[in-house]
């Protein structure tokens, strides 16, 4: 066959073929930059679209966030807001590791996530929202309602739809900010998680990008940039709580890499710890963001509303300056809604009286439809809590409201009820009577509530008060003329139950409430007690219960051996109640020989600014115990006189060590007199001192204090002086440090493995380590006992829960504390507490 073959043109093929061959290899990078070109130019398309999807997206978000507070009618968010912060939580132990820096005041305070009016009069470390953020971990804001979660949650909407620098490495992240009743709960398909959340964001997107929505929305939350941050989880019930949860953990597990945002009661946390949320609690007010909140309120008020027409025909001028002085007489303990609706009311004129609880009243006549009886906005919330219906269907609402339809139903005319029996109902009669519900429908009056902004509308066909404490106070004012005790306690426990309850406190007889209250308390958390206990602020002085509760929470306060963080709860209680009993009871216990219950009654002293008790708290200076003195001085500062400041200042120049550091960071939380201490106090020559100051500069956030703190931490000439500065200049300035981070599993701790393997046995993946952790929880190391608590909480079996008792009546201080850290935690995500005797424990 070969032998046919002409040479010539076997040699013109071989050389063709040889040329295209060498043309093809020296083309191939040019074909693959082709390629590559083609390739990024159809990216570079896709990108255009999902840009524009995401700057109309990011453009919604950001428009939505800005209206998400009480005073959106009047301000933009950013034009009031009083930044949010989160109390520090306390610091995750890993042995061997370097301990993080505290100072004195935040060591002193007992950590109470439920109870933050405390830690606003000592100030303790905090976290701006964007800290709290850095350590990746998922989050629920929780709080008191009232205390700005919403505020919170919009805040870091704004600051993500900006792209702000302050997020750090999140300044990408793409917001994706919803109520939890924009979802639609339960998911049909698992497999398409994603669509409750691409509904929602379709049902506000502009027309054009409708169908670009689903592919934007799957693309960030496949990349980890989707900052998911979903409002209302504290107002709903356990079993919607527990449907959210379970939408939470299929998302995470399929979406690991994304951050969750949420809100949450301290009490009603269901499902969220086991999920690995870390909770940090909103921090309260103290009188200087009063003072900064008021000021800022009034001037804005002054620059834009008082030249607006309507304010023309008010009561005519008012002085900021009286109104701002007559205003910071009477913030105690508000939260920042109760603030708000009290400015609001002092400049608008409209109040109707000076109690908080009638500010509250002004603001719902304010947002409520014209010439709408109050009893048909009492009987609309009552029956809201009485069904446990948070977020209703309107169909229902119409027929709870049917009978203040005036052009349908007269008032006096014989109505149905559900029963189908015919009762008369008057709005303005006061008798005790039974529950009962309308059931013919109409339509009038819930419109008029949704356009008014008292409701607020979802998909879905789903209505909600535009805040909890609206309804609570409406349908708690409703409920005193009901018996429906037995039904409100029959309950599980919910937001808008222990609101209800807390206003009928306040407008009415709540005696039987109050006694199933204290009667239902137990250890190890007393949780019944201290949420009745917030009922003492605004509830009559004379109410036949007060002195029960108050004697209930002086017998917690008093026991050694129980945690501070059980005992400052109910020294919190006594705070926040307002009594002027209580500062002479905390004198009273400063004469223990209890040095725990010194140390929290002398905190109590200074919360009360009890000005009778100096010369006890000059005295316990000279206390043998460190936690006394250090208290001592926190309280001095916080009474904040001359004489107390003169007291605080022999300290910082004359006292010991311990004590000198500790006024040093006392005196930091007075603006005027303890920073020109502090100030002075650098310059001085004496070593103990200055480092005394420079710690106390250290707490001081402000950026005089911080450029101090450079200029000594170069040019004092002792090095125990520049170390000081080093140290807390590192306080500042790396705030990350003490952002919470996600738990680890067994598996992937290096402490644990280590630990175990000295044990001889090993931590598998996915298999659970509870036995080697509760022989860690027994070890004889400190850091091992209290690093094993952290994961221990994973595995709440009921022989776990009783070692946990047992670790929490450890003569270890430190041990205790977390221990009972913990248990709140496991306790405000359902799960169920035994009283210790089931353990054979006291």
């Amino acid at each position: 066959m070969f032998a046919n073959l002409e040479p010539i043109s076997f040699l013109a093929g071989f050389l063709t073929a040889t040329i295209l061959w060498f043309v093809v290899t020296r083309s191939r990078p040019l074909i693959d930059e082709m390629r590559q070109i083609w390739k990024e130019q159809r990216e570079l398309a896709q990108s255009r679209k999902t840009n524009t999807v995401e700057e109309n997206h990011r453009r919604l978000a950001l428009r939505r966030a800005q209206g998400m507070h009480i005073a959106a009618q009047l301000f933009a968010l950013d034009d009031i807001l009083q930044e949010p912060t989160v109390l520090t939580p306390p610091a995750p132990i890993a042995p061997g590791a370097a301990a993080r820096f505290e100072n004195v005041v935040t060591q002193s305070l007992p950590y109470l996530p439920a109870w933050p009016e405390l830690a606003a009069i000592y100030q303790p470390h905090t976290l701006t929202l964007p800290q709290a953020l850095a350590g990746g971990a998922n989050l629920v804001i929780i709080g008191q309602p009232g205390m700005g979660k919403t505020v919170a949650l919009a805040y870091l909407a704004s600051l993500a739809a900006n792209r702000s620098e302050k997020l750090g490495r999140q300044q990408d992240a793409i917001p994706f900010h919803l109520h939890v009743a924009d979802l639609q709960l339960p998911v049909k398909d698992p497999r398409n998680i994603l669509n409750p959340i691409i509904e929602s964001v379709s049902e506000n997107a502009p027309v054009f990008d409708a169908g670009k929505i689903p592919a934007f929305v799957q693309n960030a939350f496949k990349s980890g940039k989707a900052l998911f941050l979903v409002d209302g989880f504290d107002e709903i019930t356990p079993d919607e709580q527990n449907l959210v949860s379970d939408f939470f953990k299929t998302l995470l597990n399929e979406h690991p890499d994304i951050q969750i945002v949420t809100t949450g009661a301290p009490e009603h946390l269901d499902g969220l710890i086991l999920l690995g949320f870390v909770p940090l609690s909103l921090s309260a007010w103290n009188e200087r963001a009063n003072a900064k909140f008021i000021t800022a309120w009034g001037e804005l008020w002054m620059r834009t509303i008082a030249l607006e027409a309507w304010a023309q025909t008010g009561p005519g001028y008012v002085d900021p300056l009286l109104v701002n002085s007559w205003l910071g007489s009477v913030t105690g303990n508000l939260s920042p809604l109760e603030l708000t609706l009290k400015v609001w009311g002092a400049y608008a004129g409209d109040s109707l009286g000076p109690h908080v609880l009638e500010s509250i009243a002004t603001h719902i006549r304010r947002i409520a439809p014209a010439n709408t009886p109050v009893a048909a906005l009492e009987t609309l919330a009552m029956q809201v809590v009485i069904s446990a219906d948070p977020v209703f269907d309107p169909r229902k609402a119409r027929e709870w409201v049917k009978s203040f339809e005036v052009a349908e139903t007269p008032e006096g005319e014989p109505v149905p009820t559900s029963e189908g029996e015919a009762k008369e109902i008057n709005p303005t009669t006061r008798t005790r009577k039974k529950v009962e519900k309308v059931s013919t429908p109409t339509h009038g009056l819930l419109s008029k509530m949704t356009a008014s902004g008292l409701l607020v509308s979802h998909p879905n066909n789903r209505m909600r008060f535009v805040h909890p404490v609206f309804a609570g106070y409406l349908a708690g004012h409703a409920l005193t003329n009901y018996n429906a005790d037995e039904t409100l306690l029959n309950q599980p426990d919910w937001s808008g139950k222990n609101l209800a309850m807390r206003y009928i406190a306040a407008h009415g007889d709540a005696s039987r409430l109050a006694q199933y209250m204290m009667g239902y308390s137990r250890l190890p958390m007393h949780r019944s007690l201290f949420e009745a206990a917030r009922w003492l602020r605004d509830a009559p002085r004379n109410a036949p219960w007060r002195g029960k509760m108050f004697s209930l929470l002086a017998e917690i306060l008093q026991t050694d051996g129980l945690p501070l963080g059980l005992r400052g709860q109910a020294l919190a209680a006594f705070i926040y109640s307002n009594d002027p009993a209580a500062a002479s009871l905390f004198r009273q216990f400063a004469s223990s020989k209890s040095f725990e219950l010194i140390h929290l009654a002398i905190l109590g002293i200074g919360a009360t600014r009890d000005a009778k008790s100096l010369k006890l708290l000059e005295g316990a200076l000279q206390a043998p115990s460190v936690s006394v003195k250090r208290a001592a001085c926190m309280a001095l500062a916080a009474i904040g006189s001359i004489e107390a400041m003169e007291i605080a200042a022999r300290a910082l120049l004359n006292g010991e060590e311990d004590v000198r550091r500790a006024a040093g960071e006392a005196v930091a939380n007075d603006p005027n007199e303890g920073h020109s201490m502090l100030k002075d106090g650098i310059g001085i020559n004496d070593i103990l001192l200055r480092r005394a100051a420079i710690y106390g500069l250290g707490r001081v956030m402000e950026d005089w204090a911080l450029d101090l703190l450079k200029k000594v931490q170069i040019e004092d000439d002792q090095w125990v002086v520049r170390n000081a500065a080093t140290e807390v200049i590192d306080m500042r300035t790396k705030g990350e440090a003490y952002s919470p981070v996600k738990t680890s599993a067994p598996s992937d701790t290096p402490w644990l493995v280590e630990f175990a393997a000295k044990k001889g046995v090993g931590v598998s993946p996915g298999v659970p380590a509870t036995d080697i952790l509760l022989v860690a929880l027994r070890d004889e190391d400190p850091e091992v006992r209290l690093a094993s608590l952290q994961l221990l909480k994973f595995t709440p079996q009921e022989h776990v829960l009783k070692y946990l008792y047992e670790a929490m009546q450890d003569d270890d201080t430190e041990l205790r504390e977390y221990t009972f850290n913990a248990l709140w935690e496991l306790g405000s995500a359902g799960v169920k507490l035994p009283d210790p005797s089931e353990y054979g424990l006291n």
